[in-house]
Protein backbone atom coordinates (compact mmCIF):
# COMPACT_ATOMS: atom_id res chain seq x y z
CA UNK A 1 0.00 0.00 0.00
CA UNK A 2 1.21 3.26 -0.81
CA UNK A 3 2.18 5.92 2.15
CA UNK A 4 1.25 8.49 -0.13
CA UNK A 5 -2.43 9.76 0.76
CA UNK A 6 -5.47 10.12 -1.68
CA UNK A 7 -5.68 14.07 -1.61
CA UNK A 8 -2.88 16.09 -2.56
CA UNK A 9 -2.75 19.89 -1.68
CA UNK A 10 -0.35 22.64 -3.08
CA UNK A 11 1.27 25.43 -0.73
CA UNK A 12 -0.84 28.37 -1.86
CA UNK A 13 -1.47 31.97 -0.43
CA UNK A 14 -3.72 30.43 2.23
CA UNK A 15 -1.27 27.97 3.66
CA UNK A 16 0.65 29.12 7.05
CA UNK A 17 3.99 28.56 4.98
CA UNK A 18 2.78 31.09 2.55
CA UNK A 19 2.60 34.09 4.51
CA UNK A 20 5.03 35.75 7.08
CA UNK A 21 3.84 34.41 10.05
CA UNK A 22 3.35 30.92 11.48
CA UNK A 23 1.03 29.92 14.45
CA UNK A 24 1.64 30.57 17.45
CA UNK A 25 -0.35 27.85 19.19
CA UNK A 26 2.85 25.46 19.42
CA UNK A 27 4.70 24.09 22.29
CA UNK A 28 7.06 27.05 23.74
CA UNK A 29 10.47 27.34 25.22
CA UNK A 30 13.79 27.41 24.87
CA UNK A 31 13.78 23.96 22.48
CA UNK A 32 11.69 26.38 20.08
CA UNK A 33 12.25 29.73 21.11
CA UNK A 34 10.83 31.15 17.48
CA UNK A 35 7.63 29.39 18.68
CA UNK A 36 8.07 27.36 15.18
CA UNK A 37 5.62 24.57 13.99
CA UNK A 38 6.91 20.91 15.66
CA UNK A 39 7.16 18.04 13.51
CA UNK A 40 5.22 15.14 15.31
CA UNK A 41 6.78 11.90 16.48
CA UNK A 42 10.75 13.71 15.85
CA UNK A 43 13.50 10.51 16.04
CA UNK A 44 14.51 9.51 18.87
CA UNK A 45 18.32 10.51 18.74
CA UNK A 46 20.20 13.13 16.72
CA UNK A 47 19.14 14.26 13.26
CA UNK A 48 21.99 14.25 10.67
CA UNK A 49 19.93 15.09 7.65
CA UNK A 50 16.36 16.16 6.20
CA UNK A 51 15.49 16.33 2.55
CA UNK A 52 11.98 18.16 1.35
CA UNK A 53 9.91 15.91 -1.44
CA UNK A 54 10.37 17.76 -5.07
CA UNK A 55 8.37 19.84 -6.33
CA UNK A 56 7.08 16.93 -8.71
CA UNK A 57 4.74 15.95 -5.67
CA UNK A 58 1.66 17.37 -5.28
CA UNK A 59 1.83 16.89 -1.35
CA UNK A 60 5.12 17.90 0.38
CA UNK A 61 7.17 15.39 2.23
CA UNK A 62 9.69 15.47 4.66
CA UNK A 63 12.24 13.22 5.28
CA UNK A 64 15.02 12.72 8.00
CA UNK A 65 18.44 10.25 8.98
CA UNK A 66 19.20 10.04 12.39
CA UNK A 67 21.55 8.74 14.76
CA UNK A 68 18.30 6.03 16.05
CA UNK A 69 19.12 4.00 13.29
CA UNK A 70 16.17 4.83 11.21
CA UNK A 71 14.56 7.00 8.08
CA UNK A 72 11.62 8.69 9.11
CA UNK A 73 8.62 10.40 6.28
CA UNK A 74 6.31 13.13 7.04
CA UNK A 75 3.23 14.54 5.51
CA UNK A 76 3.20 18.25 5.48
CA UNK A 77 -0.30 19.84 5.51
CA UNK A 78 -0.91 23.23 4.01
CA UNK A 79 -2.09 24.48 7.87
CA UNK A 80 1.12 23.54 9.32
CA UNK A 81 0.03 19.99 10.56
CA UNK A 82 2.83 17.03 10.44
CA UNK A 83 1.56 13.39 9.86
CA UNK A 84 3.95 10.51 10.27
CA UNK A 85 3.41 8.68 7.46
CA UNK A 86 5.70 5.65 7.40
CA UNK A 87 9.51 4.85 8.96
CA UNK A 88 12.61 2.83 7.58
CA UNK A 89 15.67 1.08 9.68
CA UNK A 90 19.77 0.98 9.08
CA UNK A 91 21.86 -1.24 11.04
CA UNK A 92 23.60 2.20 12.06
CA UNK A 93 23.28 5.84 11.79
CA UNK A 94 21.61 7.41 8.75
CA UNK A 95 24.03 10.38 7.81
CA UNK A 96 22.41 11.47 4.62
CA UNK A 97 18.73 11.53 2.67
CA UNK A 98 17.74 12.55 -1.02
CA UNK A 99 14.89 12.18 -3.27
CA UNK A 100 14.53 11.04 -6.73
CA UNK A 101 13.49 13.89 -8.83
CA UNK A 102 9.86 12.03 -9.55
CA UNK A 103 9.53 11.78 -5.69
CA UNK A 104 8.34 8.51 -5.43
CA UNK A 105 11.92 7.23 -4.04
CA UNK A 106 14.13 8.05 -0.97
CA UNK A 107 17.35 7.28 -0.75
CA UNK A 108 19.39 7.01 2.49
CA UNK A 109 23.19 6.56 3.50
CA UNK A 110 24.38 4.99 6.52
CA UNK A 111 27.39 3.63 8.62
CA UNK A 112 26.40 0.38 8.24
CA UNK A 113 28.47 1.03 4.59
CA UNK A 114 25.31 0.59 2.77
CA UNK A 115 22.68 2.50 0.78
CA UNK A 116 18.78 2.01 0.74
CA UNK A 117 16.55 3.00 -1.62
CA UNK A 118 13.23 3.31 -0.58
CA UNK A 119 10.30 3.12 -2.75
CA UNK A 120 7.28 4.67 -1.09
CA UNK A 121 4.26 3.59 -3.45
CA UNK A 122 5.32 0.23 -2.26
CA UNK A 123 6.76 1.16 1.03
CA UNK A 124 9.53 -1.46 0.35
CA UNK A 125 13.33 -0.82 1.33
CA UNK A 126 16.75 -2.49 -0.65
CA UNK A 127 19.97 -1.90 -0.79
CA UNK A 128 21.16 -0.24 -3.76
CA UNK A 129 24.91 0.59 -2.99
CA UNK A 130 27.78 -0.29 -0.79
CA UNK A 131 30.94 0.95 0.55
CA UNK A 132 34.13 -0.47 2.64
CA UNK A 133 33.54 2.31 5.61
CA UNK A 134 30.12 4.45 6.55
CA UNK A 135 28.79 6.40 3.27
CA UNK A 136 28.82 10.38 4.36
CA UNK A 137 26.73 11.46 1.26
CA UNK A 138 23.86 10.50 -0.89
CA UNK A 139 22.77 12.37 -3.89
CA UNK A 140 20.28 11.21 -6.99
CA UNK A 141 22.13 12.29 -10.39
CA UNK A 142 19.06 13.10 -13.47
CA UNK A 143 20.78 13.54 -16.61
CA UNK A 144 19.39 13.64 -19.95
CA UNK A 145 21.12 10.50 -20.83
CA UNK A 146 21.61 9.00 -17.80
CA UNK A 147 19.90 8.67 -13.92
CA UNK A 148 22.02 7.32 -11.06
CA UNK A 149 22.78 7.33 -7.50
CA UNK A 150 26.06 9.31 -6.18
CA UNK A 151 27.55 7.76 -2.62
CA UNK A 152 30.46 9.79 -1.30
CA UNK A 153 31.84 7.69 1.87
CA UNK A 154 34.72 7.67 4.42
CA UNK A 155 36.59 5.07 2.51
CA UNK A 156 37.94 7.35 -0.07
CA UNK A 157 35.84 6.76 -2.39
CA UNK A 158 32.82 8.49 -4.92
CA UNK A 159 30.60 5.57 -6.34
CA UNK A 160 27.61 6.03 -9.23
CA UNK A 161 25.06 3.37 -9.26
CA UNK A 162 22.77 2.18 -11.72
CA UNK A 163 19.70 1.15 -8.67
CA UNK A 164 19.30 -2.07 -10.88
CA UNK A 165 22.71 -3.22 -10.56
CA UNK A 166 24.90 -4.63 -7.54
CA UNK A 167 28.00 -2.88 -9.10
CA UNK A 168 28.79 0.72 -9.31
CA UNK A 169 28.72 2.24 -13.12
CA UNK A 170 31.87 3.48 -11.88
CA UNK A 171 34.02 4.46 -9.30
CA UNK A 172 36.43 7.48 -8.40
CA UNK A 173 39.27 7.67 -6.08
CA UNK A 174 39.05 10.42 -3.72
CA UNK A 175 42.50 12.13 -1.70
CA UNK A 176 41.16 11.44 1.54
CA UNK A 177 37.50 10.78 3.33
CA UNK A 178 34.43 12.51 1.80
CA UNK A 179 32.94 14.65 4.59
CA UNK A 180 30.47 16.73 2.37
CA UNK A 181 28.92 16.93 -1.16
CA UNK A 182 25.90 18.57 -3.22
CA UNK A 183 25.16 17.65 -6.69
CA UNK A 184 22.89 20.09 -9.45
CA UNK A 185 23.35 18.79 -12.68
CA UNK A 186 25.66 19.23 -14.14
CA UNK A 187 27.54 19.89 -11.82
CA UNK A 188 28.67 18.43 -8.25
CA UNK A 189 30.79 19.55 -5.55
CA UNK A 190 32.96 17.02 -3.06
CA UNK A 191 34.74 18.39 0.31
CA UNK A 192 36.99 16.48 2.16
CA UNK A 193 38.86 15.51 4.95
CA UNK A 194 41.81 17.02 5.02
CA UNK A 195 40.23 20.32 3.28
CA UNK A 196 39.98 19.46 0.14
CA UNK A 197 37.69 20.38 -2.77
CA UNK A 198 37.00 18.78 -6.02
CA UNK A 199 34.37 19.70 -8.56
CA UNK A 200 33.17 17.22 -11.10
CA UNK A 201 31.26 17.66 -14.69
CA UNK A 202 28.12 15.24 -14.30
CA UNK A 203 27.12 15.75 -18.31
CA UNK A 204 27.71 12.34 -20.20
CA UNK A 205 29.54 10.97 -17.43
CA UNK A 206 31.24 12.05 -14.23
CA UNK A 207 34.62 13.54 -14.40
CA UNK A 208 36.60 15.68 -12.80
CA UNK A 209 36.71 19.11 -13.73
CA UNK A 210 38.71 20.83 -11.45
CA UNK A 211 40.29 20.67 -7.52
CA UNK A 212 40.13 24.03 -5.64
CA UNK A 213 42.25 25.56 -3.10
CA UNK A 214 40.16 25.65 -0.09
CA UNK A 215 39.31 29.59 0.53
CA UNK A 216 38.36 28.27 4.33
CA UNK A 217 41.39 27.28 7.06
CA UNK A 218 39.69 24.62 8.88
CA UNK A 219 37.48 21.37 8.67
CA UNK A 220 34.99 21.44 5.92
CA UNK A 221 31.43 20.58 7.27
CA UNK A 222 28.67 21.46 4.66
CA UNK A 223 28.39 22.59 0.98
CA UNK A 224 25.34 23.55 -0.62
CA UNK A 225 25.89 24.43 -4.51
CA UNK A 226 24.06 27.91 -5.94
CA UNK A 227 22.45 28.77 -8.98
CA UNK A 228 23.17 32.05 -11.65
CA UNK A 229 20.62 34.35 -12.40
CA UNK A 230 19.49 32.31 -15.67
CA UNK A 231 19.56 28.52 -13.28
CA UNK A 232 22.97 27.05 -13.91
CA UNK A 233 24.37 26.45 -11.19
CA UNK A 234 27.52 28.20 -11.11
CA UNK A 235 29.40 28.15 -7.31
CA UNK A 236 28.94 26.93 -3.85
CA UNK A 237 28.76 27.81 -0.33
CA UNK A 238 31.10 26.41 2.29
CA UNK A 239 31.10 26.02 5.77
CA UNK A 240 33.84 24.97 8.12
CA UNK A 241 33.98 24.01 11.80
CA UNK A 242 35.55 27.27 12.15
CA UNK A 243 32.53 29.90 12.11
CA UNK A 244 32.90 30.54 9.20
CA UNK A 245 31.05 30.46 5.25
CA UNK A 246 32.98 30.47 1.71
CA UNK A 247 30.95 31.78 -1.53
CA UNK A 248 33.10 30.40 -4.20
CA UNK A 249 32.38 30.80 -8.01
CA UNK A 250 33.60 27.90 -10.04
CA UNK A 251 34.70 30.03 -12.72
CA UNK A 252 34.73 33.46 -10.98
CA UNK A 253 35.33 36.40 -13.80
CA UNK A 254 36.49 38.88 -10.87
CA UNK A 255 38.49 36.87 -7.95
CA UNK A 256 36.93 39.30 -5.67
CA UNK A 257 33.47 37.44 -6.39
CA UNK A 258 34.68 34.83 -4.19
CA UNK A 259 34.95 36.25 -0.08
CA UNK A 260 34.32 33.97 3.38
CA UNK A 261 32.32 35.78 5.96
CA UNK A 262 31.88 34.65 10.12
CA UNK A 263 28.96 33.35 11.41
CA UNK A 264 27.66 31.65 14.59
CA UNK A 265 30.15 32.86 16.70
CA UNK A 266 29.47 34.48 20.04
CA UNK A 267 31.31 36.32 22.45
CA UNK A 268 32.56 34.42 25.61
CA UNK A 269 31.47 35.57 29.30
CA UNK A 270 34.35 38.20 29.52
CA UNK A 271 34.30 39.35 26.46
CA UNK A 272 37.53 38.39 25.85
CA UNK A 273 37.80 35.65 23.74
CA UNK A 274 35.10 34.88 21.17
CA UNK A 275 33.58 31.37 21.30
CA UNK A 276 32.92 29.88 17.64
CA UNK A 277 30.87 27.09 16.63
CA UNK A 278 30.53 24.89 13.56
CA UNK A 279 28.50 25.67 9.95
CA UNK A 280 26.19 21.97 10.21
CA UNK A 281 24.21 23.14 7.48
CA UNK A 282 23.57 25.43 4.29
CA UNK A 283 20.77 25.56 1.91
CA UNK A 284 19.88 27.73 -0.74
CA UNK A 285 16.37 29.70 -0.72
CA UNK A 286 15.18 28.17 -4.81
CA UNK A 287 13.80 31.45 -6.06
CA UNK A 288 15.45 34.07 -4.29
CA UNK A 289 18.49 33.14 -3.65
CA UNK A 290 19.71 33.90 -0.24
CA UNK A 291 21.22 31.32 1.74
CA UNK A 292 20.45 30.00 5.59
CA UNK A 293 23.17 29.07 7.91
CA UNK A 294 22.42 26.64 10.84
CA UNK A 295 25.08 25.89 13.58
CA UNK A 296 26.02 24.20 17.06
CA UNK A 297 25.21 28.05 18.63
CA UNK A 298 21.66 26.90 18.50
CA UNK A 299 21.06 29.63 15.89
CA UNK A 300 19.66 29.85 12.21
CA UNK A 301 21.12 32.33 9.93
CA UNK A 302 19.09 34.31 6.94
CA UNK A 303 21.94 36.00 4.30
CA UNK A 304 21.99 37.46 1.13
CA UNK A 305 25.17 36.48 -0.41
CA UNK A 306 25.19 38.87 -3.59
CA UNK A 307 24.53 42.11 -1.10
CA UNK A 308 27.13 40.63 1.58
CA UNK A 309 24.40 41.25 4.42
CA UNK A 310 22.85 39.51 7.19
CA UNK A 311 19.18 39.61 6.72
CA UNK A 312 18.28 37.45 9.88
CA UNK A 313 19.65 35.60 13.16
CA UNK A 314 16.74 33.23 14.86
CA UNK A 315 17.01 32.99 19.16
CA UNK A 316 18.75 30.64 20.55
CA UNK A 317 17.84 27.34 21.03
CA UNK A 318 18.78 24.61 23.80
CA UNK A 319 20.66 22.44 21.54
CA UNK A 320 22.69 22.74 18.19
CA UNK A 321 20.99 23.10 15.43
CA UNK A 322 22.20 19.82 13.49
CA UNK A 323 20.67 20.07 9.96
CA UNK A 324 18.55 22.31 7.93
CA UNK A 325 16.60 22.06 4.60
CA UNK A 326 13.89 23.89 2.66
CA UNK A 327 11.48 23.30 0.54
CA UNK A 328 11.52 23.66 -3.26
CA UNK A 329 9.00 25.92 -3.52
CA UNK A 330 10.83 28.33 -1.27
CA UNK A 331 8.07 28.36 1.59
CA UNK A 332 9.41 26.71 4.58
CA UNK A 333 12.36 26.47 6.46
CA UNK A 334 12.95 23.35 7.87
CA UNK A 335 15.76 23.17 11.05
CA UNK A 336 16.54 20.06 13.69
CA UNK A 337 17.43 20.84 17.03
CA UNK A 338 19.53 17.83 18.31
CA UNK A 339 22.78 17.49 20.37
CA UNK A 340 25.91 17.26 17.63
CA UNK A 341 28.64 16.31 20.14
CA UNK A 342 30.30 19.54 19.40
CA UNK A 343 30.99 19.97 23.05
CA UNK A 344 32.08 16.09 23.50
CA UNK A 345 29.90 13.19 25.81
CA UNK A 346 30.09 15.19 29.37
CA UNK A 347 27.68 17.55 27.44
CA UNK A 348 25.16 14.66 26.50
CA UNK A 349 22.10 14.78 28.67
CA UNK A 350 19.67 12.21 26.29
CA UNK A 351 16.58 12.63 29.79
CA UNK A 352 16.67 16.74 28.98
CA UNK A 353 17.83 16.95 25.05
CA UNK A 354 15.30 15.26 22.78
CA UNK A 355 15.46 15.91 19.53
CA UNK A 356 13.05 17.90 17.43
CA UNK A 357 12.55 19.04 14.11
CA UNK A 358 10.89 22.91 13.42
CA UNK A 359 9.28 24.31 10.22
CA UNK A 360 9.21 27.75 9.95
CA UNK A 361 7.61 29.74 6.77
CA UNK A 362 10.68 31.27 4.87
CA UNK A 363 9.84 32.88 1.84
CA UNK A 364 9.20 36.67 3.29
CA UNK A 365 11.72 36.16 5.88
CA UNK A 366 14.40 35.35 3.02
CA UNK A 367 13.60 38.12 0.32
CA UNK A 368 16.51 40.39 -0.40
CA UNK A 369 16.07 43.55 1.29
CA UNK A 370 15.40 45.34 -1.59
CA UNK A 371 12.84 43.11 -3.13
CA UNK A 372 10.60 42.65 -0.05
CA UNK A 373 6.46 44.02 -0.62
Amino acid sequence: MSIFGQTSTAFGGTSVFGGATTPAAQTQGTHNPMKDIEVASPPDDSVAAMAFSPAATATTFLVSGSWDNNVRCWQIEQNGQTIPKAEQKHTGPVLDVCWSDDGTKVFTASCDKQAKMWDLNSNQCIQVAQHDAPIKTVHWVKAPNYTCLMTGSWDKTLKFWDTRSPNPMMTIQLPERCYCADVMYPMAVVGTAGRGIIVYQLDNQPKEYKKIESPLKYQHRCVSIFKDKDGRPTGFALGSIEGRVAIHYVNATNPRDNFTFKCHRSNGSNNTVQDIYAVNGIAFHPVHGTLATAGSDGKFSFWDKDARTKLKTSEQLAQPISACTIDPRGNIFAYAASYDWSKGHEYYNPQQQKPCILLRSCAEELKPRNRRT
